[in-house]
């Protein structure tokens, strides 16, 4: 299916801003792009947030950055969220992909804010100073990326090494994957690679901290069970790849869902 426009921009309004209210929303859209740059924020849970590169998880303390233009498709299912939607002409460093940020506070609060502003409605002086204000804040929040993409793949034979790997993601080894799929080690390695620009291992890493981080939203388990569960002997060893994945531990992390 092509990608189509989805025109946010008001007719006939030159606007700076506006926000969009998805809270309790069921959404898997096409494949899509806007005219106008877009902050997706979960207030709880999280949203998924596919383009070219591959998925993202955005769980709650992150927001995606959708730059216009950027074709991409969106999955959540009832969790409190919105969207800031930003005129491409209030900057130029909005980059040309999507990228998952940090939400710092004064985001979560501005996205929060923003929400008295819906799409649509006339602008006014207080409105259009507020979405030049988040325009000007935007590079700095842009650059504060956050490394939770697992890239896309249309080869058949590495997208069931992927498939095995969820299954067992935990305890699954190397050899054992070859032994699901049938390949040698060395050819899987230079597959894997060759299809999602990533080592095998790399992805296997990337997934068990998206796991990590649901396990982390939606139980009361220890650290140390968490780590385990995805897959980590050494609760040291998990919460170093955490921290180097999302920025910070995962005790820190937790920490930070009832802020």
């Amino acid at each position: 299916m092509e990608p189509f426009l989805s025109t946010m921009r008001p007719a006939g309004l030159n606007v700076a801003g506006g926000a969009h209210d998805s809270d309790g929303w069921q959404v898997d859209t096409p494949w899509h792009f806007h005219d106008m740059h877009q902050i997706l924020y979960a207030f709880d849970g999280s949203v998924d947030v596919e383009d070219e590169h591959g998925s993202h998880r955005v769980p709650h303390q992150f927001a995606a950055w959708i730059p216009a233009h950027a074709v991409h498709r969106t999955r959540f299912q009832k969790v409190r969220s919105g969207s800031v939607f930003l005129s491409v002409d209030l900057f130029n460093e909005s980059g040309d992909r999507l990228r998952v940020i940090h939400a710092s506070a004064l985001l979560r609060g501005m996205v929060a804010h923003a929400k008295r502003w819906p799409l649509g409605t006339l602008e006014d002086e207080d409105s259009r100073v507020f979405f030049q204000c988040m325009a000007r804040l935007c590079p700095g929040w842009i650059a504060d990326e956050v490394r939770l993409v697992l890239p896309s793949c249309r080869d058949a034979r590495i997208e069931a090494a992927i498939a095995s790997t969820r299954r067992s993601l935990a305890t699954i080894t190397l050899a054992e994957l070859c032994n699901d799929v049938g390949m040698s080690e060395r050819s899987l390695r230079r597959r894997f690679l060759r299809e999602t620009g990533v080592s095998w291992e790399d992805y296997r890493r990337r997934l068990r901290v998206l796991e990590a981080i649901t396990l982390l939203d939606k139980t009361t388990q220890t650290i140390g069970c968490i780590a385990a569960a995805v897959g980590y002997e050494n609760q040291a060893a998990f919460a170093r790849t955490f921290r180097e994945a999302v920025g910070v531990g995962p005790s820190q992390y937790r920490k930070m869902k009832s802020r």
